[in-house]
């Protein structure tokens, strides 16, 4: 299907633009949403009549995303999660959880602006993309810890995500087996049962 785009959308096109896409896409995601117009005579019409209207509309988007944009840009989040010891989450970091958290300091993000590949399954700093605008992007940095004490230290480079940087250094020391038990213990028992 051929369609007329009413906004810029990445990987697709720039506004007035007339692409075709997929008939799914169109109905499903385009039309409704008010992104584009069916590409007919009486579309393309109504588009040039209006185009003066939507750059302006467009442009004034545009201008409030970036005044947010130089804002929110590399700001840093502390996000707490119970995790496994190696640093796998019990459950996961989605686009609503970004969303709600960086609304909750302020901006005001939908869960479809935060571009997220697959939900973050593990503790550690994460960059993560969120498009303000078809043509305004920010970075901001997600630091997943299991406190807000290992977010700091996770901040100044530590790696969180074995037994040794949780439980401390001596971890391997104070596990080994002679240390939970005396082998000398053993051969009295033995002892103690011959002579019985």
């Amino acid at each position: 299907m051929e369609v007329i785009l009413l906004e810029r959308i990445s990987r697709l096109g720039q506004m007035g633009d007339t692409v075709r896409v997929k008939d799914g896409f169109a109905r499903n995601f385009l039309l409704p949403q008010g992104k584009a117009l069916r590409a007919n005579e009486a579309n393309k019409k109504k588009f040039e009549g209006q185009r003066a209207q939507l750059e302006a509309r467009n442009l004034e988007r545009k201008s409030e995303a970036q005044a947010v944009a130089e804002k929110l840009d590399g700001k840093s989040f502390i996000i707490v999660r119970t995790a496994g010891e190696t640093g796998q989450l019990y459950g996961s970091v989605s686009t609503r959880d970004i969303s709600e958290l960086v609304t909750a300091e302020g901006f005001s993000v939908n869960r479809n602006q935060v571009e997220l590949n697959h939900p973050i399954k593990t503790i550690g700093i994460t960059n993560v993309a969120i498009a303000l605008h078809p043509e305004v992007e920010v970075t901001v940095s997600l630091n997943i810890a299991r406190s807000v004490e290992e977010a700091e230290r996770q901040a100044h480079g530590e790696d969180l995500t074995s037994a040794e940087a949780i439980y401390g250094e001596d971890i391997n020391e104070n596990a080994r087996p002679e240390n939970f038990f005396d082998p000398n213990e053993e051969g009295e028992e033995e002892a103690g049962e011959q002579n019985a």
